[in-house]
């Protein structure tokens, strides 16, 4: 069972896969091309990513990478909690400089889709937290970009300060949104 949930900009959306649990635990089929086809996520993934944050308040983002090597994300937390946000980059979107940010955990296995046009990026909200996540293009260092995490013109409710956010010095440096040069038409 496979239910896809549009968030306010259609485009990103909340991927729920069914579970079976038993006293042991649970089993669940995360990723089969062919239901998320039928659900219209026509995505061909060619590398899957894992990172681990040991500390709370730890963000990473917000990341894209240029065409031709843009890619499309699916999310999802393997242990631990994050606040997940993706902004819009797609200048003739009606929702260009938007964001949305929702909550994912191991506990509910939700996943976030995120296709090609957004930057992406997210806060730990739980020590030693494992996020998981599949592209559908391979990492490209020379196409890397990103975009501040805490720009003021993007209003994004982050669960920490600029102060108090683990980060690395790369992260902390972007350009912010009116800095940006028009990356997705």
């Amino acid at each position: 069972m496979l239910e896809v949930r549009c968030l306010e900009i259609p485009d990103i959306k909340i991927i729920q896969t069914g579970r079976v649990s038993d006293d042991r635990g649970y089993f669940c089929e995360t990723f089969r091309r062919s239901a998320f086809a039928e659900k219209g996520i026509l995505v061909d993934f060619v590398q899957d990513n894992q990172s681990s944050s040991d500390k709370v308040g730890t963000v990473r983002g917000l990341h894209f990478q240029r065409p031709p090597f843009a890619q499309a994300k699916l999310i999802r937390v393997l242990s631990g909690a994050i606040l997940d946000v993706v902004v819009d980059l797609r200048r003739s979107s009606a929702t260009f400089g938007k964001h949305i940010a929702v909550k994912l955990d191991s506990k509910t296995g939700e996943q976030l889709f995120v296709p090609k046009g957004f930057a992406h990026g997210f806060c730990t909200l739980q020590p030693d937290t494992v996020v998981f996540y599949k592209v559908d293009q391979v990492y490209a260092p020379s196409h890397d970009g990103g975009l501040y995490w805490a720009d003021p013109a993007l209003a994004i409710e982050w669960p920490v300060t600029t102060v108090e956010a683990k980060m690395s010095p790369k992260d902390r440096s972007l350009p912010r949104l009116d800095q940006l040069a028009a990356i997705f038409e």
